[in-house]
């Protein structure tokens, strides 16, 4: 798996498609790896795309990044665009999931002229920074302790599958997979102080007004987003779609939060297809 050296740490990535495809860097959730973008990724390469796939320092990086690194939400932005300027990228579609899409919206707010058009699947926006039902992730980030102790279940696949990941997915995610998402935390202290700093360091209120001035972005957006969701609601999703001067929403069924496992041709098709709809609209 390559590698690129920031100011921040190491970033471990992926990368599928031609080197003169166009560019989409996608953007996962807190306590998820970047392989939960894979089967999109790997499609979107078969039609031409060239895909950077990284594991950012959400929780599941194996690489523990420097100690006086920023890992706070804007920190977190600063690292993307850190990576952006790293590999030289241009024209980028910026590609973001659950706390990745606050994220996005935070790297567009610190500075828009990488990217060229952004794909929103389920994720925070306004005041839903995280949803309620995840507020005790904050409270936890605070005390590393209690976070040790809360998280110590996920060792065990029956936790991950149900209390873990099994309300944000319909289509059960791999034994292999989540184990492996969980492994840096259960065996490196280095990274469960990372997950601390960045759990820690979030603060509710802080993307409301990031959400608001998307409203400056005036390239094209898409939000493929799953409506069936509990907690990234279609409310919320249409609330933000307003926003953007130039997006369009595209409702997807059978999905949850993690849409592009549940239904990644869906998140395919929206990205494909994302300048073509936006020129006939």
């Amino acid at each position: 798996m390559p590698t690129v050296t920031l100011p921040q740490g190491t970033i471990h990535y992926t990368e599928d498609g031609p080197p003169e495809g166009r560019v989409a860097l996608f953007v996962h959730g807190a306590l998820v790896a970047g392989d939960l973008w894979g089967e999109v990724a790997r499609a979107l390469a078969e039609r031409g795309w060239r895909c950077l796939v990284p594991t950012w320092p959400l929780g599941c990086h194996t690489e523990a990044m420097r100690p006086d690194a920023d890992l706070s939400p804007p920190g977190q932005a600063e690292i993307i665009h850190a990576f952006v300027t790293a590999l030289g990228l241009r024209d980028v579609t910026l590609v973001g999931n659950d706390s990745g899409g606050a994220l996005c919206q935070l790297a567009i707010d610190q500075d828009p002229a990488p990217f060229s058009a952004l794909v929103l699947t389920n994720c925070d926006a306004f005041d839903v920074f995280p949803p309620k039902a995840f507020r005790f992730l904050l409270t936890l980030g605070r005390r590393p302790r209690l976070m040790r102790a809360a998280f110590a279940g996920m060792r065990f696949d029956l936790i991950r599958r149900t209390l873990g990941y099994g309300v944000l997915v319909r289509r059960r995610l791999p034994r292999a997979m989540t184990a492996g998402w969980w492994a840096p935390w259960l065996t490196d202290p280095a990274i469960r102080h990372d997950v601390a700093r960045f759990l820690g360091t979030v603060d509710p209120a802080a993307l409301e007004p990031v959400s608001r001035r998307m409203s400056t972005f005036d390239r094209p957006v898409t939000l493929c987003w799953a409506v069936e969701d509990r907690f990234f609601t279609e409310r919320l999703g249409r609330r933000l779609e307003a926003t953007f001067p130039q997006a369009r929403f595209v409702a997807v069924q059978d999905a949850r939060t993690f849409v592009m496992w549940d239904q990644p041709q869906a998140v395919v098709a929206a990205l494909h297809d994302l300048d073509r709809v936006h020129e006939l609209a």
